[in-house]
């Protein structure tokens, strides 16, 4: 049976759309206090995963999957539950979407009139990214300030003391005066929201890591004194407006999350922070927040997520303990497949074809399926050249790419890795070729033959990491033939020519059968077993070599040390009579 929620997410994920949705790039900002003064501190962002700011607030952390509490999860969904939400709210400017979310929170009930400009002014207050300095050092720096003035200069008449003191007092009465009657207009005034993105967002580095046609979901939570039950709200706007100075970064907002609760929860209301901030860059979630008509399908689409969570039990790992992202992350095709209006058949827990028969599985037609993705398990395609074909279709639009990107400059070093690997190694084991077979295969063979095999197999755009001269079972395996050869009164070189059709012509068999997919059958056992093989034969040779070398240089036995100084060299002049002899 279908559940409720994977049922009314069929309906809104089955249709087909004209493109994509834009990748998410979400930011959570906390409100932070300093005595009478509040601000909006940028305290995590994601793109695909979390990174959060280090405790002391100078770096960010290395991106990693986000944990999160299976309590603030339903936490979150009772917010959306009994909060506000706003679905394509047509907004232009952080005011005025915060006079309609206030609006319509006192037409349902859920917040008091008179509060409504206290949330006003929470809401409105300036954010302060990673690279803005915080309160108390700005505050500092002007009291540094101030007392070098004063220092400077010390003698101030009556009058000017007076003023001081009135501009004081009246700094501070339209500072108390100002949070209960400030408005959008007079915060814009006060500078504290901008329209336009500031230089500090224009010289952000951090927007080349985000796509172009990226939007962005802002995250607020914090806690107040004034309220008495959380003020939740979630805005999706019409379309995605720059909202000046709220992001980090300038990218349009298209999801606003607000969450202001009372004092005292600071830790719960991250946390559900957080949980919302994840489901936005989760690539199932994020279509459903695109694509939702009303309140219950965002909560059908926590309860699907929350279907795939996975939970670890507590006191068995560290939570503080950062997971680092996966090299290869799962396909979101798979999961948002078992939501399609064709797959009505795979509602049931076998999305990706994950109930077939474990080779492949068959289709409702009879024809074996077709699963060559790159990064994917091999599988039989059951035609003939059926693989070629497919390696030959997905890697056509790349030929031409693979041999003029070859004279980029960036190309220079690999290509010098790639020369100086395959020289090297030619050289080596064409040596030992040559020792091992009396030079029938030597140093040039060596190199005609790493020339010749690496020019087709890069016309052929092979894979230039793969090793394409010899190495040590190749060179194993020429030393036993030669033996072999040599024992039984066999040509050697006529006997390796048919040695090598055979080769090719099995490559040719393995390549039309698409026998390749019985790679993933073996396992690294074979393989460890091989190379130990290999090991042990080169251990041997050199155990053999150091021991037949006492053949030729035997040892002394009778080498008596002390007699060393003993021994005396002289030269004689030779006897007259023998050099005469010598001479006839």
């Amino acid at each position: 049976t279908v559940s409720p929620a994977a049922e009314r997410l069929r309906y809104i994920l089955g249709e087909e759309d004209e493109a994509p949705n834009p990748t998410l790039f979400t930011e959570m900002d906390t409100l932070q206090h300093d005595g009478e003064e509040m601000e909006w501190k940028e305290s995590a962002r994601w793109i695909k995963f979390e990174e959060k700011v280090e405790e002391g607030g100078e770096r960010w952390s290395k991106p990693h999957v986000s944990t999160l509490s299976l309590h603030s999860l339903f936490e979150l969904r009772t917010c959306l539950q009994t909060g506000t939400v706003l679905l394509d709210l047509d907004g232009y400017s952080l005011p005025q979407i915060i006079d309609d979310v206030i609006e319509k929170q006192i037409e349902d009930g859920l917040l008091k009139p008179e509060l409504r400009e206290k949330i006003s002014y929470v809401l409105l207050r300036k954010h302060r990214h990673q690279t803005k300095k915080p309160i108390h050092r700005s505050l500092a720096d002007i009291g540094k300030s101030v007392s070098s003035n004063t220092t400077r200069s010390p003698v101030r008449s009556p009058a000017a003391g007076a003023a001081f003191h009135r501009s004081t007092e009246d700094l501070r009465m339209r500072q108390s005066a100002s949070y209960g009657r400030l408005r959008h207009a007079q915060s814009r005034s006060m500078n504290d929201i901008s329209d336009m993105p500031s230089t500090d967002q224009l010289k952000n580095k951090f927007i080349k890591k985000i796509p172009k046609d990226a939007e962005a979901s802002n995250v607020l939570v914090g806690e107040v004194e004034f309220l008495e039950k959380p003020f939740v709200a979630f805005v999706r706007l019409l379309q995605a407006t720059m909202l000046g100075g709220v992001t980090e970064v300038p990218v349009p907002t298209r999801f606003l999350f607000i969450l202001l609760g009372p004092a005292g929860k600071a830790k719960s209301y991250n946390e559900i922070g957080r949980a919302i901030a994840t489901l936005m860059v989760d690539d199932l979630f994020s279509d459903v927040a695109y694509k939702a008509r009303d309140r219950e399908d965002l909560i059908a689409g926590i309860d699907e997520f929350l279907d795939e969570v996975i939970v670890l039990p507590p006191g068995e790992w560290d939570p503080n303990i950062r997971i680092e992202p996966p090299k290869k992350v799962p396909s979101a095709e798979k999961r948002k497949s078992v939501f399609s209006l064709n797959e009505v058949g795979q509602m049931n827990g076998t999305a990706g074809g994950a109930g077939a028969g474990g080779g492949g599985g068959g289709s409702e037609d009879g024809e074996m399926p077709e699963v060559h993705e790159i990064g994917e398990e091999l599988t039989w395609t059951g035609r003939f050249c059926g693989g070629l074909y497919l390696d030959i279709k997905r890697k056509l639009p790349w030929f031409p790419s693979d041999f003029y990107e070859g004279f980029h400059i960036q190309s220079i070093s690999a290509i010098l890795f790639i020369y100086l690997g395959c020289i090297t190694n030619a050289i080596t084991f064409g040596g030992l070729l040559g020792d091992a077979t009396d030079n029938y295969q030597g140093v040039m063979e060596s190199f005609l033959g790493t020339a010749m095999a690496g020019s087709m197999f890069c016309l052929f755009a092979g894979q230039p990491l793969i090793i394409l001269s010899s190495t040590g079972p190749i060179l194993i395996f020429e030393k036993l033939l030669f033996d072999f050869s040599k024992g039984n009164g066999i040509d050697y070189m006529e006997f390796r020519l048919w040695i090598g059709l055979h080769s090719a012509l099995q490559c040719l068999i393995l390549v039309a059968t698409d026998a390749s997919f019985i790679i993933k059958y073996i396992t690294r056992f074979t393989e460890e077993g091989f190379s130990t093989l290999i090991s042990f034969i080169f251990i041997y040779d050199a155990i053999k070599k150091m021991i037949g070398a006492f053949k030729y240089y035997p040892i002394n036995s009778d080498f008596k040390p002390d007699y060393v100084t003993m021994y005396k060299c002289e030269c004689v002049a030779p006897d007259p009579g023998e050099y005469t002899s010598f001479s006839a």
